[in-house]
């Protein structure tokens, strides 16, 4: 194929990577012992950004380069953002970076984790039932 993808192929492979961060968070809670808690509570972020973008690309709106689950929701139109609750929103984006780097803030608990979890799936299901059902059709191999 010659040329840039189209809005619902890339939109495609913003749903799969999603829903590769949501398994990786839904597994890795299932951990006994040692489980990094801060993992899965970016992973869950990671789930709903690329949600959120997936959304965005679809309906073929451009978006900065950002992690703010709250500025991308901002940028969706107000019928397709309806059902997001912009308060898990804000609780989650703090995972984008206190996840990944060392700070003075404390670490992510079990409790955490799963309420990431959670509040991933939640907006996971709102958005799936918005998107168009091509994209959701369509693979990214295909």
């Amino acid at each position: 194929m010659n040329g840039a993808p189209n809005a619902s192929k890339v939109a495609a492979q913003w749903v799969e990577k999603a829903d590769h961060d949501l398994r990786n968070a839904e597994h890795t809670l299932t951990l006994a012992e040692d489980c990094p808690y801060d993992t899965v509570c970016f992973h869950a972020h990671q789930c709903v950004e690329k949600y959120l973008k997936a959304t965005l690309t679809a309906l073929g709106s451009n978006f900065s380069r950002t992690h703010d689950l709250t500025e991308l929701h901002a940028m969706l139109p107000r019928a397709i953002g309806a059902g997001v609750d912009i308060a898990d929103l804000a609780e989650l984006n703090p995972y984008a970076v206190r996840a990944r780097y060392p700070g003075p803030w404390e670490p992510q608990t079990r409790g955490d984790a799963k309420r990431a979890v959670e509040i991933a799936r939640r907006v996971r299901k709102v958005v799936r039932s918005k998107l168009p059902s091509r994209v959701l059709e369509l693979r990214r191999d295909s």
